[in-house]
């Protein structure tokens, strides 16, 4: 194990700022930062979380992932998030690691997701999901 590595924490329910987790997305999905104002992710997942998982390596934030819910057996990963420079270090699959254990141990029997092409070897392959049918319908 590299020093890196023993740095490395996950936390189920893990505290964060606005500004990180807006500075982690924008890099992620190549957006610009929003403020506060515009996303206020602390008020969103109090809002509609089961919860969400944090990957810091000491102080510094290098994953999230968000898990909504419908409040009984069904929960969803929303927006994760690797750091540029974290990446190809297996953070991504610990991260849905962790959310599928905080989904079951809060009682969802079901956990999904939702993702482009590219990302299928990652989630089928190196994180356990069984391909389903969907369908998603474009509003705006």
């Amino acid at each position: 194990m590299s020093s890196a590595d023993e740095t490395l924490t996950f936390e189920w329910r893990g505290a964060f700022s606005n500004l990180e987790v807006n500075e982690l997305h924008a890099e992620a999905f190549e957006t610009r930062v929003f403020d506060e104002s515009e996303w206020n992710w602390r008020e969103l997942t109090s809002r509609h979380s089961l919860g969400w998982v944090t990957a810091r390596r000491g102080e510094t934030l290098v994953g999230f992932v968000n898990v909504l819910w419908d409040g009984l057996v069904h929960a969803w990963l929303q927006d994760v998030m690797v750091a540029r420079a974290a990446r190809r270090q297996r953070i991504g699959m610990r991260l849905v690691l962790a959310a599928r254990d905080g989904a079951a141990n809060a009682g969802c029997e079901f956990l999904h997701v939702d993702f482009e092409e590219q990302m299928r070897r990652f989630y089928i392959d190196e994180c356990g999901f069984t391909p389903a049918p969907a369908g998603l319908m474009r509003l705006r």
